[in-house]
């Protein structure tokens, strides 16, 4: 082997490990999800709705923040989740949102969110695989866990 295959097998490989990184953790377990989530939303004064876009192993793709609201609530539309999901080419997504108010117990708004979002995804073929809610002091619930999704 001469010095060009050394130098393109190494190319190789730093593109490989490039774009393993780049794509991001896998977020195989609800401990990772709530860890990854509570960088971004805990302590937030206003409720924020993010979603992570994930692939076909659960790696994170991209998160965004897509709609932030008022101290009591935030208006989410499942058109826009699925447009960023397509855009994103996500295969799989977790929303999360926070309660300023620090109770993270999910509202029946929350319910009813969640599934207009189960819904309008699964058409496209993209899974929401969970909705967690976050409250004070990091408490987290997710309603996965919890059977509602």
């Amino acid at each position: 082997m001469d010095i060009q295959d050394k130098k393109g097998i190494c190319e190789l490989a730093a593109k490989y490990v490039m774009e393993d990184l780049k794509r991001g953790p896998e977020l195989s377990s609800p401990e990772a999800t709530k860890d990854f989530i509570k960088l971004h939303l805990y302590a937030e004064p206003h409720e924020k709705f993010i979603v992570i876009f994930m692939d076909t192993r659960h790696r994170v793709i991209c998160h965004e923040d897509l709609f932030q609201g008022t101290i009591d609530g935030a208006t989410v539309y499942p058109r826009v989740v699925a447009t960023r999901a397509l855009f994103n080419q996500a295969a799989a997504i977790i929303v999360a949102h926070n309660h300023p108010s620090g109770i993270a117990e999910p509202s029946q708004a929350d319910l009813f969110i969640t599934k207009r979002l189960k819904d309008a995804l699964a058409l496209l073929d993209i899974r929401l695989l969970d909705h967690f809610v976050v409250g004070g002091a990091g408490e987290m619930i997710s309603m996965a866990q919890r059977g509602l999704i």
